[in-house]
């Protein structure tokens, strides 16, 4: 779709339309699991910033993931909103191409930050006496930089590649947002060439950073099995569980809906796996943080004690 074609394009998000009379319930659902991720976010980093204790660089990194997942479900969820409640379902050929951009950049984003802080528990672990001179300040401002760069511009080449070309007679998109698979279902003459370009920047975007997280994850185990005492052992590895399960989270539903049979991915199911990473994930984040990680809820204690204090 080229040319003037694009100015009175618009696609039809179909969404959840199956379930029309469940679309009051589904807004009110969608719209308090925003704000719970808006506000766990921001609770999150603010604490750490606040907190003189946390100022390491996991917790920097920590600050980094809040504020990229604000920005990652704040990518689909007030579109979804509106729709649900307006009940108008279509989108401008550009804020389709939009949405996509930056739902698959701020995935990427995400998929080399989470390796960034394997890499960060690694180093924690491995290599504690050089952990100060490892992971200072510099190289944390780059790897965060770099990760932030690699999703942005490394998800330029697909959307670019996709939206150049035709679209056939239906422009119904079966999914709540544009997502790669359900827009590239209608196309016309995708050649070859386009899928395998398209594809070998998402297995850059998911398998290559989780590569890099299995192997810091296996290092981090042969070296946590060196501790002779169980309780050395339990301290080191609660330094990393919460970590290790935002990545089972984000990677698990991930994999499963990209790395399939592209009828599944537009199915039920699809959109259900869609929600997980980009809408779920996000909302339980501040939440395995706060929960399993001592310094955050020590942190949140004492800003809350000062609070009490000073009131």
């Amino acid at each position: 779709m080229r040319g003037n074609h694009t100015d009175a394009f618009r696609f039809i998000l179909l969404g959840f339309s199956g379930q029309p009379q469940l679309r009051l319930l589904f807004f009110s659902m969608f719209l308090v699991t925003y704000m719970v991720t808006l506000t766990g976010n921001l609770l999150i980093f603010t604490i750490t910033m606040a907190d003189a204790a946390l100022h390491t660089p996991m917790y920097f990194f920590l600050r980094v993931l809040s504020i990229l997942e604000i920005c990652y479900t704040s990518v689909t969820v007030p579109k979804m909103l509106v729709n649900l409640l307006s009940g108008d379902k279509s989108i401008s050929f550009l804020g389709c191409a939009m949405q996509m951009y930056f739902f698959v950049a701020l995935g990427g984003v995400e998929c080399f930050l989470l390796s960034v802080m394997a890499y960060d528990r690694y180093v924690a672990i491995c290599h504690p006496l050089h952990y100060p001179s490892i992971m200072n300040h510099t190289k944390c401002m780059g790897l965060a930089s770099g990760s932030w760069l690699s999703g942005l511009v490394g998800s330029l080449g697909h959307v670019i590649i996709i939206f150049n070309l035709h679209f056939c007679i239906s422009h119904e998109i079966n999914h709540f947002f544009c997502d790669i698979t359900p827009v590239l279902n209608l196309t016309c003459g995708i050649t070859f060439l386009n899928k395998v370009v398209i594809f070998t920047i998402l297995l850059i975007f998911i398998p290559l950073p989780f590569i890099l997280i299995l192997v810091s994850y296996l290092l981090i185990i042969f070296t946590i099995l060196k501790i002779p005492s169980v309780q050395g052992r339990y301290k080191a590895f609660s330094t990393c569980s919460s970590h290790l399960i935002v990545v089972t989270l984000f990677y698990g539903t991930g994999i499963i809906n990209y790395l399939h049979p592209s009828s599944t991915s537009v199915s039920g199911m699809g959109k259900i796996l869609s929600l997980s990473y980009s809408v779920i994930t996000p909302m339980l984040n501040p939440i395995t943080y706060s929960l399993r990680n001592k310094e955050v809820r020590d942190a949140l204690k004492r800003a809350v004690t000062r609070k009490c204090f000073l009131n």
